[in-house]
């Protein structure tokens, strides 16, 4: 997992910063240490790929920590009634542009808030910023995901009001994302057409794990060679449960269920 990625490197700094203000918030990568060794004269140091036990050791505690700390979030969130939404995606699927046009649309009746989290500038937040959202970025340096953690420092930063909506658009990538629970109500994985329609059989886990599939840049299909059917078809065969809203956020196509959607899931 993240081992080997570079995300738990000691020398990987996070940090916190709202458009307009200087950083001064800093989380070191994965306090929850995902090498600690405890050592005896008796113990054996494999570092080997294939010491898959010792793989599963270190995965289990890390996302242990990382859960006890996401129901915490989930608590917060529930009690004061806010739709905390988690946006996953592989790079340029059109998160920050989905975002973009759903505040646009519902600023007038719905209080949003966002977490952007990206492994480098404040280009997303300012996008977010210049439509008067309260918004945060998180930069992961090296970090291939959010984590409950850095969710729950941005989060008491942010203050959100009771009532509102906290959309948390995570790092793009399509794999560690999916193991680490945020405290989110729903799970929304992004997908666009121009990405091949069989995401979902080559990173399973990430749709087993939400509850919400865009289908975006939907006035491309005329141009790109992808089967709109096959691909949620395939997401079913991973996940049967799953709830498709084929939109184009770019010009507004589709975008009149997933905004009723929204809507509902605050005054519900």
């Amino acid at each position: 997992m993240c081992d080997t990625c570079g995300c738990g490197s000691n020398e990987t700094q996070v940090t916190f910063q709202k458009p307009g203000e200087k950083s001064h918030t800093h989380l070191n990568a994965h306090e929850h240490h995902h090498h600690e060794h405890h050592h005896d004269e008796n113990h054996e140091h494999h570092h080997s790929h294939h010491d898959h036990g010792r793989l599963i050791e270190v995965e289990t505690g890390v996302l242990q920590k990382n859960d006890l700390l996401a129901e915490r979030n989930r608590g917060f969130f529930e009690a004061l009634n806010i739709l905390a939404l988690n946006l996953v995606s592989s790079p340029g699927s059109g998160k920050t542009t989905l975002l973009e046009k759903t505040i646009a649309q519902l600023k007038d009746t719905l209080n949003f808030y966002v977490i952007e989290g990206d492994q480098q500038t404040l280009r997303d937040a300012e996008r977010i910023d210049a439509l008067g959202a309260p918004v945060i970025q998180i930069n992961t340096g090296n970090g291939c995901h959010l984590d409950a953690q850095m969710v729950n420092k941005a989060v008491k930063e942010l203050n959100p009001r009771p009532h509102s909506v906290l959309m948390i658009e995570n790092v793009g990538n399509l794999v560690c994302p999916s193991l680490f629970d945020l405290g989110e109500a729903h799970k929304v994985v992004i997908i666009s057409v121009t990405e091949g329609d069989d995401k979902p059989l080559k990173y399973p886990t990430m749709f087993q794990r939400s509850d919400i599939c865009v289908i975006n840049k939907i006035d491309l299909l005329p141009y790109v060679d992808f089967d709109l059917q096959m691909c949620k078809d395939y997401a079913c065969q991973v996940n049967p449960k799953l709830r498709f809203f084929e939109l184009s956020a770019r010009n507004g196509e589709g975008m009149e269920p997933w905004l009723n959607w929204l809507k509902e899931q605050v005054t519900s």
